[in-house]
């Protein structure tokens, strides 16, 4: 391969690779799929939990003004996380009631970010995992749905 070859297929293996890239990075990233112009807070029942890689999710039955039921899905951080800090199936079992404090997915869509779920024993967990998601800014700030 001569000289233009080589820098050529250079270049291309370096476009792949920042492509490749991009959208991990932007995976990991609450600011991809999250809103944090808009805190949410909701109390719910616990209808399913999944401890899995990358992120944990867990769906809750809420009730609306009108009496009918919505189902939301919250994304926690990683299962280790979570287990570090309490967070198990026996923790959070379906018909558990919680709350959750966080922020709207920015597509509308009913499901979000969760930065603190209190448990149905009073416990507060901090139970978000993405290092640029806003902390604590969703207490006292969140509105009610």
């Amino acid at each position: 391969m001569n000289m233009s070859g080589k820098l050529i297929t250079g270049i291309f293996a370096s476009g792949l690779l920042a492509l490749t890239a991009l959208p991990a990075n932007a995976h990991h990233a609450f600011s991809a799929e999250f809103d944090a112009e808009q805190p949410i807070e909701l109390k719910g029942v616990v209808t399913k939990l999944e401890l899995v890689n990358p992120h944990s999710w867990l769906y809750l039955d809420t009730k609306q003004p009108d009496g009918s039921v919505k189902n939301w899905g919250f994304e926690f951080g990683a299962p280790f996380s979570l287990k570090q800090k309490g967070i198990t199936k026996a923790s959070l079992p379906v018909g558990s009631e919680v709350t959750i404090q966080g922020y709207r997915a920015k597509n509308g869509k009913d499901f979000g970010y969760a930065v603190t779920t209190i448990l149905s024993d009073g416990r507060s967990v901090k139970t978000g995992g993405a290092q640029d998601a806003p902390g604590a800014q969703a207490q006292g700030a969140a509105q009610s749905q």
